[in-house]
């Protein structure tokens, strides 16, 4: 048996029941462990491999990632294509699948869509509770879809939100989603001391210009160099931190144009994530600085967030157990 697994099995874990057990504060959980194996170097995170589509509309993504704490191997595949909303269709879909890490074994696969969602607003979270002023009440979201509602719950677990304003290109999708916040959450939707981006944009929706001493943002929608959301006031205004610096300077077009157009230097980030977590970086350091969490989106999130599931589901019974090998052979004295 591996974790409550015949030889042999696997679980399979669908959408509801990853949103079934991986609540806004699990996730958040899951996550500082993550971050707290990667400063103690006791994990392994490459830069993710993508192939877009020639005309830029749609890719497939790999990304791997071991840790050492819980110890797990694993990888999530997705398909990101920015325009489905339009079709009513999510934006991201693919597997998350864990592999026991002393003997390779696949332990579970699991819907990526529900956990790429829950666990990018866990991480925006994580930075605000790190970075954001104590005093924060008012949050900004620009983008009305998935990521705004899971933002709203995320960060409402670190922060006490009273006031939330939102932005979208659509009118009426900004409608909706005020019309749902307000019966679901109890907020009138207006206001702005917290700031999450959380669009497809290729030009910026967030200027710096517009950022009030004191801020806090969490940049997230665009994680790849096709798309960008602040301009290069933003980043230089900000006190900059980051999941991970080597993704910032490969991934993020945010950055990657500050740096071209000479508003900042290689010097401007401030840390990553994981040593914000750890203590060994000092986040903010004065009510009237600028705070900015640029998310890129990691492998290890996804992987302690699957793996998160996984246990709770094999605890509850949940999953569909199903055989994809790994049986011993005869005469390898297995």
């Amino acid at each position: 048996m591996t974790g409550g697994l015949a030889q042999g099995e696997t679980l399979l874990l669908d959408a509801q029941e990853v949103r079934a057990i991986l609540t806004p504060q699990a996730a958040i959980a899951a996550l500082e462990e993550a971050f707290s194996a990667m400063a103690a170097e006791n994990a392994v995170q490459p830069l993710r491999v993508a192939a877009w589509r020639p005309d830029q509309q749609g890719a497939i993504a790999a990304m791997p990632a071991f840790l050492g704490r819980p110890a797990v191997l694993g990888a999530k595949v997705i398909a990101v294509f920015p325009e489905n909303s339009r079709a009513g269709l999510p934006s991201h879909q693919g597997v998350v699948v864990l592999h026991d890490a002393e003997d390779g074994r696949c332990l579970a696969i699991v819907d990526a869509g529900a956990i790429t969602a829950i666990r990018t607003a866990a991480a925006s979270a994580l930075a605000t509770r790190l970075l954001a002023r104590e005093d924060a009440q008012v949050l900004a979201l620009l983008g009305s879809g998935e990521q705004a509602h899971e933002h709203l719950r995320a960060i409402r677990t670190v922060r006490a939100i009273r006031e939330v304003r939102v932005f979208s290109r659509t009118a009426a999708h900004a409608q909706t989603f005020a019309a749902v916040a307000e019966r679901a959450e109890g907020l009138p939707v207006r206001g702005a001391q917290i700031i999450c981006t959380l669009t497809a944009a290729r030009e910026p929706v967030l200027l710096g210009r517009w950022l009030e001493p004191g801020a806090h943002v969490n940049a997230v929608g665009a994680s790849t160099p096709a798309f960008r959301e602040l301009d290069a006031q933003a980043i230089s205004r900000s006190i900059l931190f980051t999941d991970r610096a080597e993704s910032l300077s490969a991934e993020s077009e945010d950055y990657l144009g500050a740096l071209r157009e000479g508003a900042i230097s290689e010097g401007h980030l401030r840390g990553e994530l994981a040593q914000l977590v750890a203590g060994s970086r000092t986040g903010r350091t004065s009510p009237e600085e600028i705070t900015l969490f640029k998310s890129l989106g990691l492998a290890i999130e996804d992987v302690a967030a699957a793996h998160r599931v996984y246990r709770e589901a094999i605890a509850q019974g949940h999953g569909l157990r199903i055989r994809l090998g790994g049986e011993a052979r005869p005469g390898t004295g297995a």
